[in-house]
Parts: structure tokens; C-alpha cells; sequence
């Protein structure tokens, strides 16, 4: 929107407040609201903020930074009390006025800047896949002398919310949740709620399901869309579907494994390049109509695939979720239809306009500028060094289940990291890719692994409350 636009929006819809969010390095969300009579000013002025302040953003000494809001950014908030207008913003240096390298909106913006140097392409679309949990309930602590959690849902006989009977029999057992139907789909209308709000802030939906988890697992996903718009829109969609669950009484989770032994929730990313207006990935007559740019893309990202994931998959529940035999990748591969693939090439995409690939690793923790723009630098990488993957290289296309290899065959392919820790530590030895073109830099990569390893450690020193039934009498 230009400026003359959100005022008239703002004279029409009664607008009294501007709230501007921006995202930190983990993609946690912060905002500031001022009154809507000001918005010319802070355009021209940004407002003032502590950066140290937030995590691994900058030295308490160097603190000073300013948020620049982006009008083509602006939607009418849905869930705000008072008519509120939202814009994402800009991290600014306090004296340039320029992005900082650590600011992701920044850093996603230069991503594309980098595609377009490179003569490549000019554009990428993409399709996210949001899956997500919808408990009733989400207890959990910690403290120094307890630990625990607890979900419920009132679609699963197993964890059926306190005092919820289930007289009507509509909760299930024993049968997966996959596109699971009505009165046994008990959320169909809230997610109907989230896809209306998701297509008015610009986001049209492909479909939304229920997913294979019956404890309420959900799947939304919207059609091919946009780098420029999409990275953006996605911070807007994951508040969208948090605040709508809250406002029918339930409460949502990315988290990739919340539920032992049950379906963990991924990120699939669809890609596609286009030069012209032509998709780059298209050529008849190739393994599934792939061409050689594809396939080098392809083989970019699964060179650099064990690095990426700490970015694709920056949590320690990450690791929880990439294990054999829940659809969840663990082998870097590629294969036409194949879900035990790293990178899956649907075979429903058949024709020039819909060919693409689907990144299958990443989950719904990661930062979703830092990881998208990521996978971009890392094809790229593997476009200018002609990177082709091959079954004698061990990245494919193998068009049959790993999972049921042999062993030996199976340990000759390279495997996803087993933790995070060992993700950080592919990240530290390989990210030179990540470097090209000025997207990221090393004072970042050096931020990210040290407020990751916090996390990792920070996990890793709590007791586990199996580790009770394991050693307590002992």
C-alpha cells in the first residue's frame, strides 16, 4: 500500500491505533502500538528501541536501533478490541537507517536481491505447509523440584479434557486422523476461521485437512505464492492461527513432536524459480520433467542439508519429530512422489506452470526469513557449481521406500543431524553459501549457534521425567 491508501483506510475503518511487530533471531514476535495521528511522523522518524534487549540482536553498549515500519505490510488487525492497523517493520541502525544484518526482514530482502544478481531467476514462489497441534488444554512446568506436561483432546478417546465425557461417542481411537471427516473432525469450522482470515491479509488457500495425528492435528496450506509476499505473510498466518484457537477456547502448537509416539508436525516448503515469467525448474522429457537447474538446485540443498537444518529445524524437539517411520525424512535424498525423501517431487505437478519441488525436512520452529532464504543461497549454491545429485553420489532419485533398505545400504546415504548440537556443528563448519551475496554473515552465524547451544544446554542439564522411571529406585 502507499501512504495515501492506509490513510484512507485508516478514515475508513475507523482506525486508532498502528501496532508494528519485528521478529528476533529465533522468529519470536514483538510489537509496539502508537496512535494512528502519528504515522507520518514515525515513518519519517521510525521509533527508538533497546536492541540489546533482545536476544542476540546487539551489545547493551551498541544498544540504539530504530524500527522503520513497511507500509506494504498493512492489514486491518482481526483480533484487536479497538480498529488497529498492523505493519511489520523494519530493524534499522540508529545513525544509517539501513537494515541491520541481523534483522531477518532485512536479511530475507537481500535474499532476493541475491537471486535476481545472480541471473538465475528473478523470482521464487513457494508453498508453506502449516502443520500444527489443537489441544483444549496445555499444562506444563518446570521448576528446580518438578517437572511435567499435559495435553488433552476432546478428539481422542486417550486424552479426553477433564470433566469432557465424550456422551456422543464422537471421540476416536485406534484409526489414524488423515483427512478424518466430520463430527469426528471436531475443529473443521476453526480452521475454516483461520483459512477465511488467512486469504484476507492476501493469502489464498490451496486446501486445509485434518493431518494423521488424532489428538488434533491440523494441515493448512496455501497456494504458490511469492517470496516477497509469502515470508512476510507467514508471520501473519502463524499469529492468525494462535489467536483463533484461542478465541474458540483451544490452544495451538508448531512444536514438531509434542506427543510421544505420535505424528510430529513438519514445515514442507514448495519451490519453484521463474525467470521471465517462465519456471526455471520445467523441461520435458528429464526425470519428472526436472531440468538441469532443478537438479542442481536439488543438489545444493542436500549437500548443504545437514547445515541447513539448523536453521530448517533450530529446536531440540526438532530431533524428536526426524525419526524412521512417521513420514519424517532422515535420509538427504530426492525422488519423484516419494515421502521418505528429503525432497519429494509431487507427481500431481506435472505441467510447466505447477513443476516444483518440496523441501520435506524443516519444521514450523524455524525463523521462517532465515530458513527460506537459506534453502534460496543454498540451491543457488548448488546451480553455480553445477552440483548434480545422482545415485552414485547417494542423493538419488531413488523412487522406493529407504526405510525399508537394508541396513548397510541405508548407512551409504547421508543422514539428517540426530540432534541439534550436531546441526550447529555443521552449521559452523559449512556456511559459506549462506555468505554470497552479503545475505547473511559471520557475526550472525555466530549468534545464531551461541543463543541455539543455550538452548541446547538448557535442555540438556534438566533431569527428564522418563529419566524417573528409568533410575529413580535404582
Amino acid at each position: 500500500m502507499q501512504l495515501d491508501q492506509v490513510k484512507a483506510l485508516i478514515a475508513e475503518k475507523g482506525i486508532q491505533s498502528i501496532d508494528i511487530k519485528y521478529s528476533d533471531l529465533a522468529g519470536n514476535w514483538y510489537h509496539l502500538g502508537f496512535p494512528a495521528k502519528q504515522l507520518e511522523f514515525v515513518l519519517e522518524n521510525g521509533v527508538p528501541f533497546d536492541g540489546s534487549s533482545v536476544p542476540g540482536m546487539r551489545a547493551v553498549e551498541s544498544g540504539d536501533m530504530l524500527l522503520m515500519p513497511d507500509l506494504q505490510t498493512t492489514i486491518v488487525d482481526p483480533f484487536t478490541r479497538h480498529p488497529t492497523l498492523r505493519m511489520l517493520s523494519f530493524i534499522c541502525d540508529a545513525e544509517t537507517r539501513e537494515g541491520v544484518a541481523k534483522d531477518p526482514r532485512s536479511l530475507a530482502k537481500r535474499a532476493q536481491a541475491y537471486l535476481e544478481s545472480t541471473g538465475v531467476a528473478d523470482q521464487s514462489l513457494w508453498i508453506p505447509e502449516f502443520e500444527f497441534y489443537l489441544f483444549n488444554e496445555a499444562d506444563f512446568h518446570n521448576s528446580n523440584f518438578a517437572a511435567g506436561y499435559k495435553f488433552s483432546s476432546a478428539e481422542n478417546k486417550e486424552l479426553l479434557p477433564f470433566g469432557y465425557q465424550d456422551k456422543d461417542g464422537t471421540a476416536v481411537a485406534y484409526r489414524k486422523g488423515y483427512h478424518i471427516d466430520v463430527p469426528f473432525d471436531k475443529y473443521a469450522d476453526v480452521r475454516q476461521e483461520m483459512a477465511l482470515l488467512i486469504e484476507e491479509v492476501g493469502c489464498p488457500i490451496r486446501y486445509h485437512h485434518h493431518e494423521v495425528g488424532l489428538a488434533g492435528q491440523q494441515e493448512i496450506e496455501t497456494n504458490l505464492l511469492d517470496f516477497q509476499l509469502i515470508v512476510d505473510r507467514m508471520m501473519y498466518i502463524k499469529d492468525i492461527i494462535h489467536n483463533t484457537a484461542l478465541r474458540n477456547g483451544l490452544t495451538a502448537t508448531f512444536m514438531p513432536k509434542p506427543l510421544y509416539d505420535e505424528p510430529g508436525s513438519g514445515m514442507h516448503f514448495h519451490i519453484q524459480l521463474r525467470k521471465g515469467g517462465r519456471n526455471v525448474f520445467y523441461k520435458k522429457g528429464g526425470y519428472a520433467d526436472l531440468s538441469d537447474e532443478a537438479l542442481f538446485f536439488i543438489g545444493g540443498i542436500l549437500t548443504h542439508g545437514r547445515s541447513l537444518a539448523a536453521l530448517t529445524n533450530p529446536s531440540t524437539n526438532s530431533y524428536k519429530r526426524l525419526l524412521p517411520g512417521f513420514e519424517a525424512p532422515v535420509k538427504l535424498f530426492f525422488g519423484l512422489a516419494n515421502r521418505s525423501a528429503a525432497i519429494r517431487i509431487p507427481r500431481y505437478a506435472t505441467s510447466e506452470q505447477s513443476k516444483r519441488l518440496e523441501f520435506r525436512t524443516g519444521d514450523g520452529t524455524c525463523n521462517y526469513y532465515f530458513a527460506m532464504s537459506a534453502l534460496l543461497l543454498a540451491g543457488l549454491d548448488g546451480i553455480r557449481r553445477r552440483t548434480m545429485p545422482t545415485p552414485e553420489n547417494g542423493m538419488g532419485p531413488f523412487d522406493d521406500n529407504v526405510f525399508e533398505w537394508p541396513e548397510e545400504k541405508k548407512a551409504s546415504l547421508m543422514s539428517v543431524p540426530r540432534s541439534l548440537e550436531e546441526a550447529l556443528d555443521a552449521l559452523a563448519e559449512d556456511h559459506d553459501y549462506l555468505l554470497e551475496g552479503d545475505v547473511f554473515n559471520s557475526e550472525l552465524i555466530r549468534s545464531w549457534i551461541q543463543e541455539k547451544t543455550k538452548e541446547v544446554v538448557a535442555v540438556r542439564n534438566r533431569p527428564h521425567p522418563f529419566e524417573m522411571n528409568l533410575y529413580y529406585n535404582l
